[in-house]
């Protein structure tokens, strides 16, 4: 058992990388994962990562395309180029990473970039790259585990915590995107609007219309997922809406909580139930390891070099673009961050779950703060509209246009399909808008 100044130093080192990762206002930049399933065109089953059509093997021919394989074992795991990076999720979810850029348009073209090198090779396998909140057929018992050494872990350990964890590993797929801050007084100010905008976000990207191959009747799945995946690293962070929520607040959550795998001069070694604190003496992580613990915890809103902010279902192009243009607009503008801020003070973490649980029954219907959640919603991206120059706020107008029209990605789906009909119409459907 560690004494209070061996914690306190603990402590203290993850405060410094926090505040060593600060970043001057005309160097902030925003950086974007896009999660992407890949199934086969006629059946809309998932392509695993084994099969003679596999994903391996599309990340093999993307290597002809400039992309440099990162590799674990004998296994491709991954590819980098030009400061992008393509990696795989669980259920071989494909993940484009970019890099950290000035502007929307920037990142829109590093998006597009990507999915004209592998949509031609998706082609000839007659398979669609798809932006979807959950798989759109597969069973999650059918999809196997990808060969990376972290994950059997994680599995076996999720497995006794959350009903739907491995739903949560092999079945979802988001948007996350990444944003600066400049200080402390910054970071607890983002950090708190980007947690309070949680049932927000999720519901303007609820992009999950199936369940297990079924319609799901209800809204925002990946929430309901996520509520029953495990509770010592998932939802909103305890305390981030209830109190102020800094460097050291946001250091006693990590090191109170069990990292499940840590790595160690290169290799991970399994640790279970332990309390990071209980892992470590105060002089033994190197910086290298606590950026691998940082990614072990999966909050709304995460700290790592920037903050990032993951509530977001995959949507398809333009909407992705969409949200990463709503997320510079509300979080560049201090102007706009401080309205934010005061408009939502008076959400506490109790409220924005109650918030997300009556989004998952209602819909558009719930009402948060005595207020239409789509009312709500259409006043968020009015205010990320006047957060950006026109050129960028031009990338709004899809995200606009739905709400206006009262929809959601997956409502949008929903409609389209005419749910009840004949099952036949779900490959064009999703064809025709994914």
């Amino acid at each position: 058992m560690l004494v209070d100044n061996e914690l306190n130093y603990q402590k203290e080192k993850i405060i410094n990388y926090f505040k060593e990762n600060e970043k001057a206002k005309e160097d902030f930049r925003i950086g974007a994962e896009f999660e992407h399933f890949v199934v086969d065109a006629n059946t809309l089953e998932t392509v695993s990562f084994y099969e003679e059509k596999g994903i391996e093997s599309t990340l093999k021919e993307l290597i002809n395309k400039g992309w440099k394989g990162k590799y674990e074992e004998d296994y491709l795991m991954g590819l980098e180029k030009n400061g992008s990076t393509i990696t795989l999720e669980p259920g071989a979810q494909v993940e484009l990473s970019t890099k950290p850029c000035r502007d929307v348009h920037e990142i829109e073209n590093e998006y597009l970039s990507f999915l004209h090198d592998i949509i031609p090779i998706l082609d000839r396998k007659n398979q669609l790259i798809v932006s979807l909140g959950y798989q759109p057929k597969s069973k999650i018992d059918n999809i196997p585990f990808i060969p990376k050494g972290r994950y059997k872990y994680m599995s076996e350990y999720f497995k006794k915590k959350g009903k739907y964890a491995h739903n949560m590993m092999k079945g979802t797929a988001s948007l996350q995107v990444t944003i600066d801050y400049s200080s402390e007084e910054d970071y607890i100010k983002k950090f708190r609007v980007a947690n309070a905008l949680s049932p927000f976000i999720s519901f303007i990207f609820d992009d999950a219309p199936f369940f297990e191959g079924e319609s799901w009747d209800k809204s925002t799945l990946r929430v309901f997922i996520w509520n029953d995946c495990d509770d010592d690293r998932c939802k909103v962070v305890p305390g981030a809406l209830d109190k102020v929520f800094s460097y050291e607040e946001y250091s006693e959550y990590i090191l109170n909580a069990p990292p499940i795998i840590i790595q160690k001069d290169g290799e991970f070694h399994f640790t279970g139930d332990k309390l990071f604190k209980d892992i470590y003496s105060p002089d033994e992580f190197t910086e290298k390891e606590l950026e691998h613990v940082l990614t072990m915890y999966f909050p709304d809103v995460r700290t790592k070099k920037f903050i990032e902010i993951r509530m977001a279902d995959a949507v398809p192009y333009p909407l992705n673009i969409s949200g990463v243009a709503l997320l510079k607009g509300l979080f560049y503008d201090e102007e706009i961050l401080d309205e934010l801020n005061d408009k939502l003070i008076d959400l506490t973490n109790d409220k924005v779950k109650e918030a997300k649980q009556d989004i998952i029954n209602f819909g558009k219907d719930a009402k948060i703060m005595d207020r239409n959640v789509l009312e709500v919603c259409h006043e968020i991206i009015t205010f990320a509209q006047r957060g950006l120059d026109d050129e960028e706020a031009k990338y709004l107008f899809p995200l606009k246009e739905l709400i206006i029209k009262k929809m959601t990605p997956s409502l949008m789906i929903k409609e389209k399909l005419h749910l009840g009909k004949h099952k036949a119409l779900e490959k064009n459907i999703l064809n025709n808008l994914l």
